[in-house]
């Protein structure tokens, strides 16, 4: 495929996933495609080498894993990971309320959303159902309001003559209920918002239980720019670092002649701190490696031999250099969208990068022909992190943290590069190699 064929089946991906549960679905819709085998963790695992295999948990988290031809303790795990979470709004437990006619849905802040790029957008929701079925069975199942639902009006300037020097601030509690529907006079809010529920699913509303719903943008993505060299879309951070991983993963040549055993693990709860049963502060990874060595190899010491021969690459998205705000960046670090991926550093491990993994990671981008830039934080602003430190720790293996350089990352619609993308799925297959 060439670079802008990447880019439109990554846009492609992420239209297909307006929530953490429908990546997870798209991921496994794709990898099923290549053959590979579910896992169950309750039953025991029969594992051959060559073999492709994925496991989920909860729905939202998954790995994927290819069996390599060589001993783990000898050639060790080669380990891509990333997050399926991104910021935005989650519907409340008992989120419909009505207000002078209008049915409103109240919702809670999830992770670090820019709050003001919701406003005045085409909004839907997107998520799971927990119900109880026709055998009465506890049971889930994802929903998605393919319309525009809901949206959240700006204030007209007239009213707030100050926006534009001030800018947009959002009361969290009191401003951010979506608006849902007028409703007529004998219509009550929350069996409203069930019986909308109920025709989205085909099951009873006083069936469902309880639900995990995410608010997301119903415009697709798109190329833009005067050449079509940029993307835009929600959620960019960072399902096209899943995508890259994914696609890295799928390719014949790579999963046929796999001498260490590759695995990605793409993570839920990213943005709120990954401390979860799901995220990568977890144990859903460490066992599934753990796993893996026990049922290659008699020698339970084998799995220790096998974690001090793995590495982690950890792909989240990177802060690329916008013109108009300058002062935003380090100068002498500045990383630029179409230039090749991003190995991110910081001294105080907000990421994993060392001197040692960022010259691995340098010498696959030399290999594959790909370029590379370099990121350090403004030392006067508070740096974000990611799964790297998290799950380089837990395991015990060396990492580097790396990622596609964009524009308005935490937005409801971010900007990145055409180039990128396919350079940063020909650095992964690199890595994938061996």
């Amino acid at each position: 495929m060439t670079a802008k064929q990447h880019a439109q089946h990554l846009l492609d991906f992420i239209d297909k996933s307006p929530s953490p549960w429908h990546a997870v679905a798209s991921i496994e819709t794709a990898a099923k495609a290549f053959l590979f085998n579910r896992l169950d963790e309750g039953a025991k695992w029969d594992l051959h080498a060559g073999g492709r295999y994925y496991v989920v948990r909860d729905d939202s988290s998954i790995v994927l894993f290819v069996v390599g031809h060589k001993a783990t303790a000898e050639s060790g795990f080669s380990i891509v990971g990333a997050h399926t979470d991104s910021p935005g709004l989650r519907v409340k437990p008992n989120p419909a309320t009505a207000s002078d006619g209008l049915a409103r849905l109240g919702v809670e802040i999830y992770g670090g959303p820019i709050l003001a790029t919701f406003t005045d957008r085409d909004l839907s929701l997107a998520g799971r159902i927990s119900y109880v079925d026709d055998h009465e069975r506890l049971a889930h199942k994802l929903v998605r309001f393919e319309r525009p639902l809901l949206r959240l009006p700006n204030l007209a300037i007239h009213m707030n003559r100050g926006v534009n020097e001030d800018g947009l601030k959002l009361h969290k509690q009191n401003e951010l209920p979506l608006l849902l529907a007028q409703l007529t006079g004998e219509q009550l809010p929350q069996p409203y918002f069930l019986s909308l529920l109920e025709q989205a699913v085909g099951i009873g509303a006083a069936q469902v239980l309880s639900w995990d719903l995410a608010v997301y943008d119903t415009q697709k993505g798109a190329l833009w720019g005067a050449n079509q060299e940029f993307i835009a879309d929600s959620q960019l951070d960072n399902l096209a670092s899943c995508h890259a991983g994914l696609q890295a993963l799928l390719d014949e040549n790579i999963l046929n002649h796999a001498e260490s055993t590759l695995v990605c693990a793409f993570f839920d709860h990213e943005e709120i701190g990954s401390e979860s049963h799901i995220g990568a502060a977890g144990s859903f990874l460490t066992d599934v490696l753990e796993r893996i060595s026990i049922a290659t190899s008699p020698n339970r010491e084998d799995h220790a031999r096998a974690l001090s021969q793995s590495f982690l690459i950890s792909a989240d998205m990177a802060h690329a250099y916008q013109p108009n705000f300058p002062s935003a960046y380090d100068a002498d670090h500045k990383v630029f969208v179409n230039k090749g991926p991003v190995i991110k550093a910081n001294a105080n491990r907000r990421y994993s990068s060392e001197s040692v993994s960022t010259a691995r990671f340098i010498h696959w981008c030399e290999e594959a022909g790909v370029p590379y830039q370099r990121y350090s934080h403004r030392c006067d602003l508070p740096c974000g992190s990611t799964i790297g430190p998290i799950a380089s720790a837990k395991l015990g293996i060396r990492s580097v943290d790396i990622g596609c350089p964009m524009w308005a990352m935490h937005s409801l619609r971010e900007s990145a590069g055409v180039l990128d993308h396919e350079y940063m799925i020909r650095v992964l297959k690199r890595f994938f190699m061996g």
